[in-house]
């Protein structure tokens, strides 16, 4: 593996964490008691300003019934006629593309999630009138700024639950409930997420359009 690609998996360590963990419909708390891991060293692990462990990654694999690579995305592809195992109705295959390399202070990812005609199709045997499941929400220290690329997400934010399109933006502190789907059914969405410890705060250097500075 290449310093780069290296570089690369580990700045994605923290989100595959945390959407293993969330496919499993544990908080950090949880994780924590079973896990014997302190809550403060999952949440900075999460978050991207601590690196796991070897020792870290073993006890979450075993948690979240997943293997390293797949923590680690470096998961092979499979052989050729090979059957996949089936996923839970629940699960998302997201993927994470780090943006910045380093630990702690402002980092970003860009987010993909697949599109939902799989769990559409299962649906389509319940009530059609049924509203779809919220996404599952967590809370953690810290501030994020999302800004969709391509298609349709559901923000779930508190009781908020705001359906955003291609150049929509949404910024909120971390410590509300949050989760996201992919709001369409036949294409996948595409989305920045900038996340910065408690405080930080983007700076605009320029004026607003149609505004000039003083």
């Amino acid at each position: 593996m290449t310093d780069d690609r290296t570089a690369d998996v580990l700045a994605s360590i923290g989100p595959r964490l945390r959407a293993a963990r969330e496919r499993r419909g544990a908080t950090l708390t949880g994780v924590s008691r079973a896990t014997g891991i302190a809550l403060s060293t999952l949440s900075r692990i999460e978050t991207g300003r601590r690196r796991p462990t070897l020792e870290v990654l073993l006890r979450l694999a075993q948690e979240y019934g997943a293997s390293l690579d797949e923590l680690a995305g470096t998961t092979p592809a499979p052989p050729a006629g090979a059957t996949t195992r089936r996923r839970r109705p629940d699960a998302t295959d997201k993927s994470v593309l780090p943006l910045t390399r380093y630990v702690g202070g402002l980092h970003a990812h860009k987010h993909v999630l697949p599109a939902a005609a799989a769990t559409a199709a299962t649906a389509a045997t319940a009530d059609a009138d049924a509203p779809p499941a919220r996404p599952r929400q967590s809370s953690h220290d810290g501030y994020e700024w999302l800004c969709v690329l391509y298609g349709r997400l559901r923000l779930a934010l508190g009781d908020q639950d705001l359906i955003l399109g291609a150049g929509d933006v949404a910024e909120f502190d971390t410590r509300t409930p949050h989760g996201v789907a992919n709001a369409g059914t036949d294409a996948p969405v595409e989305y920045l997420v900038m996340f910065g410890p408690q405080g930080e705060v983007l700076r605009p250097r320029t004026p607003p359009l149609g505004r000039t500075a003083r």
